[in-house]
């Protein structure tokens, strides 16, 4: 079995100057592809930023949504948000200090945010009694209040029920923010998303972590605007 899932640790198999290889290339690829992301986008993020700042100014909450790995990073933006610290309340890592405000957030740090698949009974009871594909919809129509903030996650653009998400929330009257890959998708085709962020690759992982990157920017972007007021 050992050898079914591992390979390359049977002998004569991937040695370890070739695994080692293997994930310093990758490694460097993701870097490379992260800096490229922040250079081209840095603008678009900054602008998005101060349309988030904005809305949080007039109390709007933010909703964060995408499916698997997606929906991960969803429950990831909105712990950021919600609790100001990219460790959670108090950052673990500053013993008691307050630590440096453009690490641990401005205004306040916490501002309103929720993940919309953080509920599993509710998730379960749309995707089995209505359909899967209107699970983040039916949320933001209940929940959504003109002024909010919709963050949609998906790595082809072209999830559907992420993109019935995105029209809920445009049609709510929230503010439309869109992460994807492999080109947008029909997040990009069919101009879903206020502000709409493309990472350059087809690579599912590339594309994730990319995305991680991100939305941690937007995040610190978006405390900096608040303490700009």
């Amino acid at each position: 079995m050992t050898g079914h899932l591992y390979p390359f640790l049977q002998p004569g198999a991937t040695t370890a100057e070739e695994l080692t290889r293997s994930t310093v290339a990758k490694a460097t690829e993701s870097l490379h592809l992260r800096l490229r992301v922040l250079n081209d986008l840095g603008p678009a993020l900054t602008a998005c930023a101060d349309a988030l700042a904005t809305a949080f100014r007039a109390g709007g909450t933010l909703f964060a949504f995408g499916n698997g790995g997606s929906s991960t990073d969803a429950q990831s933006v909105a712990h950021l948000f919600s609790t100001g610290y990219p460790g959670g309340p108090g950052d673990p890592g500053d013993s008691g200090s307050t630590g440096d405000p453009a690490i641990r957030g401005g205004r306040g740090g916490a501002q309103p945010a929720l993940s919309l698949t953080g509920d599993a009974a509710l998730l379960t009871a749309l995707a089995n009694d209505v359909d899967f594909d209107v699970v983040f919809a039916r949320q933001l129509a209940a929940l959504g209040r003109p002024g909010d903030i919709a963050i949609a996650l998906s790595t082809s653009g072209g999830s559907a029920n992420v993109l019935r998400g995105l029209e809920q929330a445009r049609r709510t009257g929230m503010v439309t923010v869109g992460l994807a890959g492999s080109g947008g998708g029909r997040m990009a085709d069919e101009n879903l998303a206020d502000h709409l962020f493309v990472i350059p690759s087809s690579s599912v992982h590339r594309i994730q972590e990319a995305q991680t990157t991100a939305y941690h920017v937007l995040w610190q972007l978006t405390q900096q605007a608040l303490d700009q007021r």
